[in-house]
């Protein structure tokens, strides 16, 4: 089992609290202690002290790892969602936005961001007619020099990096 950012963090947080607890409880019994010498003046220092050395960074630390671990949870997620999605695709060959979307727990723009973002990182090659709501996958070599639209036959024209356009029915190639 891997220790996560959050994990951690929860167990500095809590390490903080337990050794600000044990090393109060250690200075108030010293300070009770007459026998032991220590004033008040020094009971106060040496817990000032305790704390901003230990317990703040402790804390501290266990807060920032927790928050980063959220974040690192969000991304994981992501990259399994985008990862469940390409072989949902690639094993079907071709799937409705809707199925696609409802397999994922996502909407139809979720599906869309994340096929744009496999596409501008390069690990996604098809193409999609939005209007009939239908994803195809290709094969790269089939795709890469293609002029004219799968879909319709129209010729098509270059959208932007990774991305044809077809004027006529709408269809987005996507190239890797």
């Amino acid at each position: 089992m891997t220790l996560t950012g959050r994990t951690a963090g929860l167990l500095m947080i809590g390490a903080g609290i337990l050794v600000g607890l044990a090393a109060g409880a250690w200075i108030i019994a010293g300070a009770a202690d007459d026998e032991s010498g220590l004033r008040l003046s020094g009971a106060v220092f040496a817990g000032a002290l305790l704390f901003i050395v230990l317990v703040l960074p402790l804390v501290a630390g266990g807060i920032f790892l927790y928050v980063r671990g959220g974040a690192e949870a969000q991304q994981f997620a992501n990259a399994a969602r985008q990862r469940k999605m390409l072989g949902i695709v690639e094993s079907a060959g071709q799937i409705s936005i809707a199925d696609l979307a409802l397999q994922l727990s996502g909407t139809r723009d979720s599906v869309r961001a994340d096929l744009y973002d496999l596409v501008s990182k390069g690990l996604f090659a098809g193409y999609v007619d939005w209007d009939r709501g239908v994803l195809y996958a290709r094969q790269a070599s089939e795709l890469r020099g293609q002029q004219t639209c799968p879909n319709c036959g129209g010729q098509v024209s270059l959208a932007g990096k990774g991305l044809v356009r077809c004027p006529y029915c709408g269809a987005e190639i996507f190239l890797p």
